[in-house]
């Protein structure tokens, strides 16, 4: 296929005729270039440049151009480095414009030529290689990192997923250890109250001390599951701290509610929220604890409310009972993290003779937050995205530049090719009126203002002994061969003389016979 152009320009007339070894040799240039094209794509580039160097200075041809464009892709799309192909496009522009100072007719529209033919024909098709090329890795790259976000996402659910059955769990723990602790308050009561058999006694005994053992081993079957800095489950508690109080004192725990003297710093929020339930979840944990811990001993509750949060504390004082043997639970690690977590202060430890606990929960405005956390799989995915974004943006930019920039410059070749080849049309009425002999200041008026940039010497006939010749265009046809017109003078200046004038037939046109009368009389053509 890329050969095809080479055969057809020439017989199409779009290039100058030219002999059947240079024919095979751009033929076999371009067989070597097709076959290092996979392993030596530089290689490939460099001849078929050099090829288009060879048949023209501005490298510009119809016959090897579409070869020059496709290696330029290929040259992109399987290099992995641009500095070589960099290298190249520099060497070929300084061949080629050393090829036009020496060998050029007409040195400015040809390096104007060479340097659009360069931009959009080298420069260009190799930045789409590129570009093709990045996409390729870029998809694939793409394709590997939406594999692992999956294993992560995946990875993550199960994570989440085990973390909530160990909440879930640790809240049953303390919502079941809250009651089986009232429910030992209940037999105690039981127990102690007066007119009760003994076999009854015995059996409130039981009891109590069977919801003490229940109690620890709740504690150490679920409480395992959760870790020491893991905050507390923040569903709704369903009741108000008051109602907790009051459900505590009704269950036997000696444990009163203190009414500030000012009636507003007592108000407590609304259930459901995430400050109301923190601030259930800390006296429910201190109530029982001191049940647990202290038994029998008097328990205070109090709230107090600020500009920005609230602060409830539980203060019990020293046990007035034996109290039960039970292991050291983590409730106060995890209420700890949790009011940490939202900003808040806790601490708990001893008081006077007794033990406290304090906490100070901010107000919240939501439970959940908008924004997506860093290590999320959204986050990676455009942490992930935003270079090959970058990346991609840049080679857009260089493409646009080398188009714009090639656009320019062909513009302006074109221009200036149509400029030069309209300015040296000699008309066919013009020419016929010419006689040899007549001086060449009646000869000038008819004259074009340029003369024919790539005249067809090759397919002229010789011209006379000691003349000056000079071409010009039959017509203002572009980008195909048409005919021209040779008038030989016997003096380079204003002073000659028309000594013969010749019509030179485009190629795959017709031969006219002109006969026309020169100074010695002989035929002409």
């Amino acid at each position: 296929m890329l050969a095809l152009p080479a055969v057809t320009a020439d017989r199409l007339g779009m290039n100058e005729p030219r002999p059947l070894w240079q024919q095979l040799a751009g033929l076999a240039v371009l067989a070597a270039a097709a076959a290092l094209s996979r392993r030596q794509p530089l290689a490939s580039f460099a001849l078929t440049a050099a090829l288009g160097l060879a048949a023209t200075p501005a490298l510009f041809s119809v016959s090897y151009g579409p070869a020059l464009g496709v290696f330029a892709v290929l040259l992109g799309l399987r290099a992995p480095r641009s500095r070589p192909a960099v290298t190249a496009f520099v060497a070929v522009a300084l061949v080629g414009t050393a090829r036009i100072a020496l060998v050029g007719v007409d040195p400015p529209p040809e390096w104007l030529v060479l340097t659009g033919t360069l931009l959009f024909g080298c420069v260009f098709p190799w930045l789409c290689g590129r570009y093709w090329r990045q996409s390729r890795a870029l998809a694939e790259a793409g394709w590997l990192k939406a594999a692992r976000l999956e294993d992560e996402q995946r990875h993550a659910e199960e994570r989440a997923r085990l973390r909530e059955r160990a909440r879930i769990a640790q809240d049953m723990h303390d919502s079941l250890g809250h009651e089986l602790s009232l429910l030992a308050l209940r037999a105690a009561a039981l127990q102690v109250s007066p007119g009760l058999a003994t076999d009854h006694r015995a059996a409130a005994a039981d009891l109590r001390a069977a919801a003490a053992d229940a109690t620890d081993h709740l504690h150490r079957i679920i409480g395992v599951l959760r870790e020491d800095d893991e905050p507390v489950p923040l569903a709704p508690a369903g009741e108000s701290v008051r109602q907790l109080v009051a459900r505590a004192a009704e269950s036997g725990l000696p444990v009163r509610w203190e009414e500030p003297s000012d009636t507003t710093a007592a108000e407590v929020p609304e259930p459901g929220g995430v400050t109301a339930h923190l601030l259930h979840r800390v006296v429910r944990e201190a109530l029982t604890n001191a049940a647990r811990h202290a038994p029998g001993a008097p328990v205070v509750v109090a709230v107090r409310n600020h500009a920005h949060g609230t602060t409830v504390t539980v203060t019990n004082g020293p046990a007035t009972q034996e109290a039960t043997a039970t292991r050291g639970g983590s409730g106060l690690l995890g209420l700890r993290a949790a009011v940490t977590s939202v900003g808040g202060d806790f601490r708990a430890g001893p008081h006077a003779e007794g033990f406290r606990v304090r906490a100070y929960v901010p107000a919240q405005r939501s439970t959940t937050s908008a924004r997506q956390p860093a290590g999320s799989p959204a986050g990676t995915l455009t942490a992930v995205t935003a270079p090959f974004t970058r990346a991609r943006r840049r080679v857009a930019l260089g493409l646009g530049a080398a188009a714009g920039a090639g656009a320019v410059l062909v513009g302006a070749a074109f221009g200036w090719y149509a400029y030069t080849e309209t300015h040296s049309v000699l008309t066919p009425a013009a020419y016929a009126k010419l006689r040899p002999g007549t001086p060449y200041d009646e000869v000038a008026p008819v004259l074009p203002d340029r003369e024919a940039h790539d005249p067809p010497t090759d397919r002229a006939p010789a011209p006379p002994a000691g003349g000056h010749c000079r071409y010009y265009r039959a017509s203002g046809e572009l980008l195909v061969s048409i005919d021209h017109f040779r008038l030989c003078f016997d003096t380079p200046g204003r002073q000659g003389r028309l000594i013969s004038k010749d019509v030179v037939p485009g190629v795959g046109r017709p031969d006219p016979d002109r006969e026309e009368s020169t100074e010695n009389g002989g035929p002409t053509r």
